[in-house]
């Protein structure tokens, strides 16, 4: 298999804009997770069902910190077989190269898991005003 410079340097927008993406869930669940705070603090009724949703997001959360990191990860590593490339080192380019695929699928599977639990928790909210 012959790849140059140019092949690592092709992830680079992908790998941005994932990590683009993993930054706009985390921001749109410390949102949720603020004003889930206020209205624990304030509704006693329904305390319980604000500790499971926080219980979701917490796993959440801890999923999308593992995603960011194999993403770094992955555009480090990118960035790390680009510099062996220049430097004419072919083994450790095409290793590093390999490994930042391997930390790129790490984090989508990640995010694909993220994914499944965050829709299984809107059909619970779902459900929960289905009942109603």
């Amino acid at each position: 298999m012959d790849i140059s410079i140019n092949t690592p340097a092709l992830l680079f927008p992908a790998i941005t804009l994932l990590m683009l993406a993993y930054t706009n869930r985390f921001l749109a669940l410390a949102t949720l997770i603020r004003s889930l705070h206020t209205k624990y603090k304030q509704v006693q009724e329904e305390r319980e069902i604000i500790q499971a949703q926080i219980r979701n997001l917490k796993k959440r959360l801890t999923l999308i910190k593992h995603m960011q990191g194999a993403g770094i990860s992955s555009f480090f590593l990118c960035v790390l077989s680009m510099l062996f490339f220049y430097l004419e080192n072919q083994v450790m380019a095409f290793s590093c190269f390999g490994l930042s695929l391997l930390f790129l699928l790490i984090s989508l599977a990640l995010s694909l898991n993220e994914i499944y639990i965050s829709t299984r928790a809107l059909e619970i909210e779902l459900k929960d005003m289905l009942e109603e």
